[in-house]
């Protein structure tokens, strides 16, 4: 199983990025998909969770309006939009696949890809 990230990078304060995670080895259709950061010396969370069955998505309150999430199954892609950017979403952004099934737990995890903003 592979997840690779792509289309982090440097931008200034207000500008968009849009980050993608191909997914091989796996479904995406049959996981949720999720979004992580990490900036420097702080913990990492979630900013937004695509559940497998279609329901709602869910966002960190700081990003709300902001960042979108979304899954092209046919593809085997998840997509995080992110617009009207800060520097406070400086990063490192992980994209996870995650699924309870059959009594066991499958979660894996890209390498990760920078997102630097600019102020």
């Amino acid at each position: 199983v592979q997840l690779v990230e792509s289309g982090g990078g440097l931008v200034q304060s207000g500008g968009s990025l849009r980050l993608s995670c191909a997914a091989s080895g796996l479904a995406v259709s049959n996981y949720d998909m999720n979004w992580y950061r990490q900036a420097p010396g702080k913990e990492r969370e979630e900013v937004a969770h695509s559940p497998s069955d279609g329901s709602a998505t869910h966002y960190l309150d700081s990003v709300k309006g902001r960042f979108t999430i979304s899954r092209d199954n046919d593809k085997n892609t998840a997509v995080l939009q992110m617009n009207s950017l800060k520097p406070d979403d400086t990063a490192v952004y992980f994209c996870n696949a995650w699924r309870y099934y059959s009594g066991r737990t499958y979660d894996y995890w890209g390498q990760g890809t920078q997102v630097t903003v600019s102020s």
